[in-house]
C-alpha cells in the first residue's frame, strides 16, 4: 500500500530535505522514523527539495508501507519516533504509480519578512528582518507583473545546471499585517532558489533600489545580476502541494 504523508518541519537544524553524506536532513530522520515503525526502512519520495533553514507548513513525501498500518492511525504512529520538530500531520492511501513530486500540479510557497529595528525572540528564526521600512503597494505591483508564464532564468542561483528555465506562476500575492509583510506564490515549478530570488527583487522594490515595472524588464533581460539578492533561508515555507484531490489541496487531502 503505498501512503502519501503530509509534514510539518522547522528546518532550522538540518540541511534541506533531501539525504546528504555528512548533514543531518529532513528525509533521513524521517527514514529513521520509519525504520523503527516499521523494521525496515522504505525508500521515500518528497515533493522537492528544500535548502538548508527552509521550513515547511505542509510537505509531501511518499512512500510504500511495508505493512499496513491504517492512514488514520499512521501520524500519530510515525510521531512517536520523531523529533518535535518534524511532524506527520495527515496520511492518506494513493495509487501504486503515484510519486510526490511528479504527480504534483502546483507547489505553494510563503515567505514571511518583518520590517523592524529588532528582532522578535518568538519569530527570529522564521523571519527575515528589514530594518526599514518597505513600500509594500509597489512590492505587490511587482509581483503582480511575474504572474504567467516566463523564462525566470534571472531568478536562479548560479552554478544550476537546469535547462529548461520557463516556469508558470499562477499567483503571486504580497500582504501586510503590521510589521510583517507575507509573500504567497504558486507555481507548477520553481528554479533553484527562484522564490528567494524573486523576494529579494521585491525587497528591492520595496526600498526604492528599483522600480516595479523594472521586474518585467528583470524577467526579459534573463540575466542573475539584474535581479535582487537571494533572501535568506530562515523566512521561507513550503506551504502547500496541490495534487488535484477533490479540493485541488495536497495539504487538506494528504
Amino acid at each position: 500500500m503505498k501512503v502519501l504523508i503530509t509534514l510539518s518541519f522547522d528546518g532550522t537544524a538540518y540541511h534541506g530535505f533531501q539525504v546528504q553524506k555528512n548533514a543531518r536532513s529532513v528525509c533521513e530522520t524521517l527514514q529513521d522514523a520509519l525504520a523503527a515503525l516499521y523494521g525496515v526502512r522504505p525508500p521515500v519520495k518528497g515533493c522537492s527539495r528544500t535548502d538548508a533553514g527552509v521550513h515547511a507548513l505542509g510537505y509531501c513525501a511518499s512512500y510504500t508501507q511495508p505493512k499496513p498500518i491504517d492512514p488514520y492511525k499512521l501520524p500519530l504512529a510515525i510521531n512517536r519516533f520523531l523529533p518535535a520538530d518534524i511532524r506527520v500531520t495527515r496520511a492518506r492511501c494513493v495509487p501504486d504509480d503515484f510519486h510526490a513530486r511528479y504527480s504534483a500540479r502546483s507547489k505553494e510557497y510563503i515567505y514571511r519578512l518583518r520590517m523592524s529595528a529588532v528582532d522578535s525572540p518568538f519569530d527570529a528564526r522564521y523571519c527575515w528582518r528589514v530594518s526599514r521600512r518597505l513600500d509594500v503597494p509597489a512590492m505587490a505591483k511587482a509581483a503582480k507583473l511575474a504572474e504567467g508564464t516566463h523564462d525566470f532564468r534571472a531568478f536562479m542561483s548560479t552554478g544550476s545546471d537546469i535547462e529548461d528555465t520557463v516556469r508558470t506562476v499562477r499567483f503571486f500575492r504580497v500582504e501586510q499585517e503590521g510589521e510583517l509583510v507575507r509573500f504567497h506564490i504558486c507555481a507548477d515549478g520553481y528554479l533553484y532558489n527562484m522564490v528567494r530570488i524573486l523576494v529579494g527583487t521585491l525587497v528591492e522594490v520595496g526600498a526604492g533600489r528599483m522600480r516595479p515595472e523594472d521586474m518585467a524588464r528583470v524577467i526579459e533581460e534573463g540575466r542573475r545580476a539584474a535581479a535582487g539578492d537571494t533572501a535568506p533561508a530562515r523566512g521561507l515555507f513550503l506551504y502547500r502541494v496541490n495534487y488535484g484531490f477533490c479540493d485541488e489541496s495536497g495539504e487538506s487531502e494528504a
